[in-house]
């Protein structure tokens, strides 16, 4: 069961949501049988964030709607990768925060061996702060899970 240095899917996650053109990152990644999607998500709302990218994720086909292992999945590696956007307290309207942030979500199996199945890595990049123009900083955050 080795992990695949070419695979290591929170990096490609990583270069998927901060490169310039992820249309052709996302080219090289279905090479590898991966699906993945894009997108930007801002509010001063956790649960707005979490319902944009698993809506997201859901139409796009990341994940199959009907089966809730996958959705489970994926709700746990959104929260956490808010825990790294949040510095470990997913709370951020409810303490007079807002965010602006590009999300990436990609699904794929990191491992040499078929039989590990597949695994799910939300991204999230932008801002977080006060909810005034321009009192607001850069964050990060990146959450793994198997499905």
């Amino acid at each position: 069961m080795a992990l695949s240095k070419d695979r290591r899917i929170g990096r490609h996650a990583i270069l998927l949501l901060l490169s310039d053109d992820s249309t052709e990152q996302l080219q090289k990644l279905e090479q590898l049988n991966w699906k993945g999607y894009t997108g930007k998500v801002g509010s001063m709302d956790a649960y707005k964030v979490v319902a944009a990218i698993e809506t997201a994720a859901k139409k796009n086909e990341i994940i199959q709607a009907n089966v809730y292992r996958e959705s489970h999945a994926l709700y746990h590696t959104i929260l956490e990768a808010l825990h790294g956007v949040t510095r470990g307290q997913v709370q951020i309207g409810s303490v007079l925060r807002t965010v602006g942030l590009s999300f990436a979500v990609l699904r794929g199996n990191p491992y040499d061996d078929e039989q590990e199945g597949d695994w799910i890595a939300v991204a999230l990049y932008g801002t977080i702060g006060a909810p005034v123009k321009g009192s607001e900083h850069e964050t990060i955050g990146l959450g793994i899970n198997h499905i």
